[in-house]
């Protein structure tokens, strides 16, 4: 259930990537990747590697993921803005 509740916060924060520039590596598929992957890992390794035994999982299990999709999202946006910026004028697409 915990790997469940991880998954969810990294979509859940997704969401708020529509309300920046698209300039995330991968477009927005790249950063739903990047959110989940980012959520699913720290939910993982924090507190402690593994996965919690208690069921239902507490309000710590919701929070873990949050800095790893954060993060996530943030690389995938930095790199994608700095791999538009190094392509030439004439190759980028009209926004």
């Amino acid at each position: 259930m915990s790997v469940f509740v991880w998954a969810m916060v990294g979509i859940a924060l997704w969401h708020f990537a529509v309300l920046v520039p698209d300039r995330f590596y991968g477009g927005i598929i790249g950063a739903f990747l990047a959110a989940f992957g980012g959520g699913i890992l720290t939910g993982f390794l924090l507190p402690t590697p593994g996965v919690p035994l208690e069921n239902p999982p507490g309000i710590g299990e919701a929070l873990w993921p949050i800095p790893g999709a954060l993060l996530a999202l943030v690389v995938s946006y930095w790199y994608g803005a700095r791999r538009e910026a190094a392509r030439p004028a004439a190759d980028r697409p009209v926004r």
